[in-house]
């Protein structure tokens, strides 16, 4: 059977956000984004964090050239669309982001997500101006290298201590007209905050964070409306804390951690499929 080419998974991502709800977990490795394609998963999408705290960096501690590599890595060891998690576009100027959008498009990625925080604790945001201004230039870039892959607007009110929701609704309908195929903002939890953002930028999908338990459940989520879900580097901390723990039981000298460990047999027959 032939893979699927980069335009094919690109086609394919267009069409999950057209109707119905579908889960989008986050991998942090070519591996781990392997055997979420085995379990069924129809598209995945990369975490900044994960992905950083691979390299032993924080999260938005890695470069772009860093976040490129990782991309076309994960491109190459799936046949399911990826969405990447690019931060800012790793650029503070509107020229800037239109280049980065740019080199993540020729890195075959099916989607990608432009923030508006800034880093900056002093300033979290970047104006609605500026904000608006790099969603054109990332728009733009797209629409110059084909137009097929999809923009996802970010709204980071909710992660930055500025828990507005009528600013978050005015930021993502700016987005949305700016030519963001999909909107998002990550930290919006409640029916009514769900409903309210779904209800904003219709007819446009709206992706939702779950990342951590949660009385959600796709279903209900699909019921408000919201076309896809995500995970965030809830995928990743998890394994991370399955690795700490066993971690500090061989610190105090013990062997209990590794009671719920996977079998090397399994991850070997898995892996031998290719």
């Amino acid at each position: 059977m032939t893979a699927p080419s980069v335009a094919d998974k690109r086609r394919q991502f267009h069409r999950l956000h057209e109707s119905g709800c579908f889960l989008i977990p986050n991998p942090w490795d070519p591996g781990s984004a392997r055997w979420l394609q085995g379990l069924g998963f129809k598209a995945l999408a990369t975490t900044s964090s994960g992905f950083a705290w691979s390299q032993a960096r924080p999260d938005n501690g890695i470069t772009r050239e860093m976040a490129l590599a990782h991309l076309a890595d994960m491109v190459a060891a799936t046949e399911v669309p990826i969405n990447a998690d690019f931060e800012g576009g790793f650029a503070a100027s509107a020229a800037g982001v239109a280049e980065s959008v740019r080199l993540a498009a020729e890195a075959g990625v099916a989607g990608l997500s432009i923030e508006d925080s800034t880093g900056d604790a002093a300033r979290p945001l970047f104006t609605l101006d500026e904000a608006t201004e790099r969603m054109r230039a990332a728009r733009g870039a797209i629409d110059r290298a084909g137009g097929d892959t999809l923009l996802v607007g970010r709204a980071e009110c909710f992660l930055v201590g500025r828990p507005d929701l009528d600013e978050t609704l005015l930021r993502l309908k700016a987005y949305a007209n700016a030519g963001a195929d999909c909107l998002y903002a990550p930290g919006i939890t409640t029916r009514e905050q769900i409903a309210a953002v779904v209800a904003a930028v219709a007819p446009k999908p709206v992706n939702v964070l779950v990342g951590g338990p949660s009385e959600w459940t796709l279903a209900s989520l699909g019921a408000l409306g919201v076309r896809r879900v995500s995970v965030g580097g809830a995928l990743a901390r998890a394994a991370w804390g399955g690795f700490m723990r066993a971690a500090q039981a061989l610190a105090e000298g013990r062997f209990d951690g590794f009671a719920d460990a996977a079998q090397g047999k399994v991850m070997n027959g898995f892996f031998a499929r290719g």
